[in-house]
C-alpha cells in the first residue's frame, strides 16, 4: 500500500512546479530548505490522495518520514493527523510520542503548520505541557516553531498562559520563521481577546523583532499600526 501511495503521489507530479516549490521553500544551498526535493504537488492534490491511506501504519508512516521529497513528508504529517482525528485516547497518545520522536523530519514550516496544531496542540490540551518547553529550548529551528504553532489549539480555547511564556521565551531568536510564528500566534491571540495583545506587545515591545510586531498587528486600523511602527506604543 505504502509503493501505491509513492506511485499515485508521483503520477500526479508536476514538473513546473518543482522550480517554484523549491524557490519559495528556500531549498538553495545555505537556505533553511536546503537540499529538500520536491515532487510538485499541491496541497489539495495531496490531501485528496493521502485520505485514500489512513490505514497505514506507523512503521510504513516512518518510511515516508524518513524520504527526502517533501510531499512523501506532507502526506505523511496529512495521514497522521487524519488517524489523530479519528484516534480514541490511546491511538492518539501513540501518535502525539510518534510525532514528538519525528519531530525534526517536518523540516520546513508548512510540514510544522499543517501537522503541529492538530496532534501536539490537540493532545496537550487537557495535560501539562512540559513537552512544549522542552521543544523551545530545542537547537533545531523546526522543533523550536513547533512549539510556538501547536499553542494555536489553546488559543483558539482563549488559554493564552503557556502561549505567552513560550513567545516570550524566543522573542531573542534570529530566525525570520521563528518571528513569523509568533507574530502569526498573537494576532490570532488577538482576534479572541485585543486586550491581552495590546498588554503582551506593551510590556515587550523593546524585545519585539520587527517583522513579529507587523505580523501581530496586521488587523488594527490602518492609523494605529503606524503609531506601533513608529515606536509609540504608550500612546495607544
Amino acid at each position: 500500500m505504502l509503493s501505491k501511495l509513492t506511485k499515485e503521489l508521483q503520477e500526479h507530479s508536476s514538473p513546473e512546479k518543482i522550480e517554484i516549490y523549491q524557490r519559495f521553500f528556500k531549498t538553495g544551498k545555505g537556505e533553511y530548505g536546503e537540499g529538500d526535493i520536491f515532487i510538485g504537488l499541491t496541497m489539495p492534490e495531496q490531501r485528496k490522495i493521502a485520505k485514500n491511506y489512513e490505514t497505514l501504519s506507523l512503521s510504513q508512516i516512518q518510511r515516508l518520514l524518513n524520504s527526502k521529497i517533501h510531499e512523501h513528508r506532507m502526506s505523511a504529517g496529512i495521514i497522521l493527523v487524519n488517524k489523530f482525528k479519528k484516534g480514541n485516547e490511546k491511538e492518539k497518545e501513540e501518535i502525539f510520542n510518534f510525532y514528538i520522536k519525528n519531530a525534526k523530519k517536518f523540516n520546513n514550516w508548512d510540514l510544522v503548520d499543517v501537522t503541529c496544531t492538530h496532534i501536539v496542540g490537540g493532545f496537550l490540551l487537557d495535560k501539562k505541557r512540559k513537552t512544549l518547553y522542552d521543544l523551545a529550548k530545542s537547537k533545531n529551528l523546526w522543533e523550536q516553531r513547533i512549539s510556538i504553532v501547536s499553542t494555536y489549539a489553546f488559543i483558539r480555547q482563549k488559554d493564552f498562559g503557556d502561549a505567552l511564556t513560550i513567545f516570550e521565551s524566543l522573542l531573542p531568536h534570529k530566525h525570520d520563521l521563528i518571528h513569523k510564528a509568533i507574530g502569526w500566534m498573537l494576532r490570532e491571540i488577538g482576534k479572541k481577546d485585543e486586550a491581552v495583545l495590546k498588554d503582551f506587545l506593551k510590556t515587550k515591545y523593546n524585545k519585539l523583532p520587527r517583522t513579529t510586531l507587523r505580523y501581530s498587528i496586521e488587523r488594527f486600523p490602518e492609523g494605529e499600526r503606524k503609531e506601533w511602527l513608529k515606536g509609540s506604543p504608550k500612546n495607544l
